[in-house]
């Protein structure tokens, strides 16, 4: 199964400074990209997020280019704030029309379309693909590979942009970043760099993703108490009755809801992990 990704845009990143300026910007070792694509984040100097991405290869057509895929609504602020921190970096910013696709064939065993690339957080998500000419099986995927698709995600602890992940708001680290390959921890300074590597080393987080299991109705967002009210965090992606909840570690093993949904915990991360 395969599918244009609606809400996504392709932002081209060229000029001989292309992987240093981003080097010193993003929270990943953008010069892997010569193996492949990058997940990573761009943070606040105080180490909020503020979007995350995909940096991949402009490839043949384009060696001399860094594709980057980011949710449509995120774009226009990452533009700018790339354009600020610009300065005389010999590069240029420029959006484009490129489509994004992915599919969730099983890898490794299926092959791969041309141009497509298994998704760097974790390959069990399938493939991801920047500028695809044609659908690798015929017409456009079925409605319901955006519903398995979330599944998906929540089976393997993988945040959404804007339903999970919150700009202003949220900490990389809680939602497993690590975890999701997003980050790295030798590869030098960026921004916010300071704070992620003192809640990676010197603190202990104190909230983290889960997936749980809903019995009843509720949206993404809703907040989430303890039998005795008190908050224990925030629901996010909801795919039928599992979903991914923000919620405090200390509060995460008893009895919880979310309006008038029961939450149960399935799945919680690793305290490496956050």
């Amino acid at each position: 199964m395969a599918e244009r990704i609606e809400g996504r845009k392709v932002l081209r990143i060229a000029g001989p400074d292309r992987v240093a300026f981003l080097q010193g910007l993003v929270t990943n070792d953008v010069r892997r990209i010569a193996q492949g694509p990058v997940y990573a984040a761009l943070l606040t100097a105080q180490g909020k997020y503020l979007a995350d991405f995909f940096l991949m290869p402009g490839g043949p057509a384009d060696p001399e280019a860094i594709l980057l895929d980011v949710a449509e609504p995120l774009a226009d602020g990452l533009l700018r704030r790339l354009a600020l921190y610009r300065l005389r970096a010999d590069v240029t910013i420029e959006p484009t029309d490129l489509p994004v696709h992915r599919g969730l064939a099983p890898l490794p065993d299926a092959p791969l379309p041309d141009g497509a690339w298994p998704d760097p957080r974790d390959a069990a998500l399938g493939w991801r693909a920047v500028g695809l000419t044609a659908m690798p099986d015929g017409p456009e995927g079925p409605e319901g590979l955006a519903a398995d698709y979330d599944r998906a995600r929540v089976e393997l602890l993988v945040p959404d942009t804007g339903t999970d992940l919150v700009p202003d708001d949220s900490y990389i680290l809680e939602f497993g970043f690590e975890r999701l390959h997003g980050v790295d921890f030798r590869k030098g300074c960026y921004v916010g760099q300071e704070v992620t590597a003192r809640m990676k080393h010197k603190a202990e987080l104190r909230r983290g993703l889960f997936a749980v299991a809903l019995d009843g109705q509720a949206d993404p967002g809703a907040r989430i108490e303890t039998a005795d009210g008190k908050e224990a965090g925030r629901l996010g992606t909801v795919a039928g009755d599992r979903g991914l909840a923000l919620l405090r570690i200390d509060r995460a093993g008893g009895a919880l809801s979310a309006g008038g949904a029961g939450i149960r915990v399935m799945a919680a991360p690793s305290p490496a992990q956050g």
